[in-house]
């Protein structure tokens, strides 16, 4: 069997892992009956942190980390990292346990769409026509639901505006995907402490209610860490159009398992925004693989 033939298995092995845990998330936050959102995020923060470390102790990674810390200066952009990823992680929790993954999963459809439209304004990208076109079917989406419904998905638009911006500073950040992220629970972490402090100070904290709470909260630093290990494994297998393509599972599984599983009701108007971002996505698509196939004619005639 030839290398790449096996790598690109591999790789897309690694892909669909990574997203569909992600996809499977809403199944695990679900099960954090009576714990308040602000909470699970703090645990997230403080075991993401532990478990990181553990890992990159053990793949004897932490020249890289040393590096970003002893350059406190370049640390700007990690803690604007920081921030965003926290929000991310917070209204998703939320999103979960007030039964609006549907809302989630929009968010993370409309992310790459975000993403272009984020390298077009603050990166002066230059944007295909066909990209265009799909950042505004995206746009007439969310309007739909805002002119038709009254309501603005807030949810959906904060983890996609959250995620896309994390996405636009991550690439100004010379870490990889282990490295950052253990650094961005790093600089969160002497907040998090804070406020678990505070939170048994006050005896507001759930975390020694039982032994099931306690297994989860820590649990969720783990579940944080493994589809990260996953994807970055795909990362350096695949390539980025591959990676882009497999990135539809985790709002897929979502949007399946907020209809089938949760019962959450999808009006004509909600299904009728979807269909215009569903569409923004495949305009989208189309236009990434033209552009790539053109890439690679270039490349033969050279």
């Amino acid at each position: 069997m030839p290398a790449k033939f096996t790598e690109n298995s591999q790789g897309i092995a690694y892909g669909v892992s990574a997203y569909m845990m992600w996809g499977c998330f809403p199944l695990f936050f679900a099960l954090f009956q009576g714990v308040p959102a602000y909470e699970v995020l703090v645990h997230r923060i403080i075991w993401s942190c532990v478990f990181l470390a553990l890992v990159i102790t053990l793949m004897r990674r932490w020249a890289p980390v040393r590096d970003a810390l002893a350059h406190p200066r370049r640390l700007g952009r990690v803690l604007g990292c920081a921030v965003l990823i926290a929000l991310n992680w917070g209204v998703y929790i939320y999103s979960v346990e007030t039964h609006h993954v549907l809302q989630a999963s929009l968010g993370y459809f409309l992310t790459p769409l975000i993403n272009v439209a984020l390298g077009m304004l603050i990166l002066r990208e230059r944007m295909a026509r066909l990209q265009g076109v799909a950042v505004a079917l995206a746009a007439a989406g969310i309007m739909v639901q805002l002119v038709l419904l009254g309501t603005m998905p807030w949810i959906a638009l904060i983890l996609a505006l959250s995620f896309g911006t994390y996405g636009l500073l991550r690439k100004q950040i010379l870490l990889d995907g282990l490295s950052g992220l253990f650094v961005e629970t790093l600089l969160l972490l002497p907040l998090a402490l804070l406020a678990l402090a505070a939170m048994a100070q006050l005896e507001l904290s759930n975390f020694t209610q039982d032994s099931r709470t306690v297994i989860l909260l820590v649990a969720s630093g783990v579940v944080t860490a493994i589809p990260l290990l996953a994807f970055a494994g795909a990362a350096r297998r695949l390539r980025l159009a591959t990676v882009g393509f497999l990135m539809y599972i985790n709002p897929s599984m979502q949007f399946l398992i907020a209809i089938f599983i949760f019962k959450e009701a999808i009006s004509a108007v909600q299904l009728a925004s979807f269909a215009l971002i569903w569409l923004a996505l495949a305009l989208y698509s189309w236009s990434a693989w033209r552009t790539l196939q053109n890439s690679r004619s270039r490349q033969a005639a050279l």
